[in-house]
């Protein structure tokens, strides 16, 4: 089992910045790629980046260019650096760890960006 707790969200100014940080604990060892999803109410979970156990990153077109996803292996979280965010950015984003057996899913934190 892999337990996903996501920090650093909050309220920002359009153009501004934001960190979102998620800590993986538990049976790490299992997990391949960790990523970050963002979801608006109503809607379904969007992918925004994912970052392979080697480095690999995929984004977004919406994201790309603004957002960074990284990883620390040693410390076992993912970090995601959004940059010039727009009102549209404002949603829940989650966390998410695939591993050899399972997918699993923090709980995700609020991000809203004001116009």
């Amino acid at each position: 089992q892999v337990h996903l707790v996501e920090s650093g969200g909050g309220l920002v100014q359009a153009g501004g910045s934001l960190t979102l940080s998620c800590a993986a604990s538990g049976n790490i060892v299992s997990i391949n790629s960790m990523g970050w999803y963002r979801q608006y109410p109503g809607k379904q979970r969007d992918l925004i980046a994912t970052i392979s156990r080697g480095g690999n990153t995929n984004y977004a077109d919406s994201v790309k260019g603004r957002f960074t996803i990284s990883r620390d292996n040693a410390t076992n979280k993912v970090h995601l650096q959004m940059n010039s965010l727009k009102f549209e950015d404002t949603a829940v984003y989650v966390c998410n760890a695939i591993g050899i057996w399972n997918t699993y899913w923090g709980q995700g934190t609020q991000v809203t960006v004001s116009s």
